[in-house]
């Protein structure tokens, strides 16, 4: 059940609560260290991923958990940067939402035997979140730059990408669940 996949899986999802304490106390210094912890918990994505097809580990276990580690582990930045006044709320309800509507649509299709996989915008739209959302964390100034208009910028980028990518996903589900001829 717990494979090595699933436990960085797990690991990932245990790791969110501390990076929202961290986020919490914000200083030059920790938010140094929670941007360090960030890259690092959203690596273990790739780690997962490559040990469960490298050694076929991949489980129902793992295609339930590691989804939900990563819109965990965004989500609850995303939050956290609107707590500090980082990040405009908005921003954080379309992203949110459209994860949940991602979600929802998958299990909906899954329910009538259709599978909605991960394309490759869904996956660029990941890796460009967690970089848009470094700079935000790091907050402060370094060595006289600026980093919050680069993470800001990024984040609008992000933003376009996951709506496009959310979009896409809801026109894949009404053509491939409408062809089935089975009522949504």
């Amino acid at each position: 059940m717990f494979n090595p996949a699933n436990k960085i899986t797990l690991f990932r999802i245990l790791a969110v609560p501390v990076l929202v304490v961290l986020l919490h106390f914000p200083s030059k210094i920790v938010n140094a260290v929670t941007m360090i912890g960030f890259i690092l918990v959203a690596l273990t994505d790739l780690a997962d991923g490559f040990i469960a097809r490298r050694w076929n580990l991949v489980s129902n276990l793992g295609k339930f958990l590691d989804p939900l580690a990563d819109k965990l582990l965004i989500s609850s930045v995303l939050i956290m940067l609107v707590a500090q006044g980082w990040v405009q709320a908005w921003i954080a309800i379309a992203i949110i939402g459209r994860e949940i509507t991602v979600t929802g649509l998958r299990a909906i299709a899954a329910d009538q035997g259709h599978v909605l996989a991960a394309d490759n915008f869904g996956k660029f739209k990941a890796i460009l979140q967690v970089v848009a959302l470094c700079p935000l964390i790091l907050h402060y100034p370094w060595w006289g730059l600026d980093p919050k208009p680069i993470g800001q910028l990024l984040l609008y980028v992000a933003l376009a990408l996951t709506v496009f990518s959310g979009a896409k996903y809801i026109v894949h589900f009404f053509r491939q669940v409408g062809q089935s001829g089975k009522p949504v």
